[in-house]
């Protein structure tokens, strides 16, 4: 079982039924990060050339057909932070960054043997975010980032594949704070449902024995 499964308590979290302040009954001081001001960015790059990257396996016969490439699911780093306070707009600041989101290139060689090259794209941010006046504790510039490219090719002189890629990234204004919020108090953890395949489904609900039945063979 789990939160989202028939487990039956309103000590969980999901939809709110009823008077929202039903349940409240303190106010809890929790250790969060405080999000002042995000912004989305999406885009489409054509023929992007990716950064020759480490490829499993090692050896591979060229040449090879770029299948497809997407995130690989590692958090993107961002690099070259500047955040320039501007005099006219209170508050506002201009960020620059440069995002590189980790990706994996699959492909196959000559011989049809599957492999994959890791690399990452670089994508250079550079927009308008709200940032808090000066603080003991400092914001940060936070980034998520995915990717993915369904066309490509293999460019052999450079061993590496060129792409066209579409990105989706967040840029983040950040603090690590000590928030205080209302609480309903502690969630009631279901106990765990392990997984099964059922193969037996169907089998074990058979009666052990064939039911008694009268007949006439006249």
């Amino acid at each position: 079982m789990s939160f989202y499964s028939n487990f039956q308590s309103d000590k969980c979290p999901g939809t709110v039924n009823g008077n929202p302040l039903n349940g409240l009954n303190e106010k809890v001081c929790i250790q969060a990060k405080k999000i002042f001001d995000a912004c989305i960015k999406q885009v489409q790059i054509e023929n992007y050339a990716l950064a020759s990257g480490t490829f499993d396996p090692e050896k591979y016969a060229m040449p090879l057909n770029f299948i497809s490439a997407r995130s690989t699911g590692e958090k993107s780093t961002i690099t070259n932070v500047n955040v320039e306070r501007l005099a006219d707009k209170q508050g506002c600041a201009r960020v620059q960054a440069t995002i590189s989101i980790p990706v994996e290139v699959v492909y196959t060689d000559a011989n049809g043997v599957e492999g994959i090259m890791t690399t990452s794209i670089s994508l250079n941010e550079d927009v308008l975010l709200f940032v808090p006046a000066p603080s003991i504790m400092p914001f940060t510039i936070e980034a998520q980032a995915s990717a993915v490219a369904a066309e490509g090719n293999f460019d052999q002189g450079v061993n590496s594949f060129t792409v066209n890629v579409c990105i989706t990234a967040i840029l983040k204004v950040a603090i690590d704070v000590e928030l205080l919020v209302p609480s309903y108090g502690y969630c009631a953890i279901p106990p765990a449902q392990d997984y099964s395949k059922e193969v037996c489904a169907g089998f074990f609900e058979l009666p052990l024995y064939p039911k008694g039945k009268n007949c006439n063979c006249k």
